[in-house]
């Protein structure tokens, strides 16, 4: 199975990839990379997400298209080698 390492700043970023990985079908594995500096924090603006969003509604994007998820990440894969 293919595997790929994000490095991020803020804790939210995590929580994004969590909601993302039921919706996409993929698994996370927190590794401990010891201490972190200290950095400053960055000047974002972060907008508020509804916790209970529906994401069916990407639904109508896809539909009709005969998209498979396992299979998009599959040809990515062997397109990015």
């Amino acid at each position: 199975m293919p595997e790929v390492i994000i490095k991020y700043e803020k804790p939210e970023t995590l929580r994004v990839l969590e909601d993302l990985s039921k919706s996409l079908d993929f698994d996370i594995t927190l590794i401990d990379t010891g201490s972190i500096e200290e950095k400053e924090p960055f000047d974002d603006i972060l907008v508020p997400a509804d916790k209970n969003a529906d994401l069916s509604a990407l639904n109508q994007i896809f539909t009709g298209k005969n998209l498979d998820a396992r299979k998009l990440r599959e040809e990515a894969w062997r397109r990015a080698k």
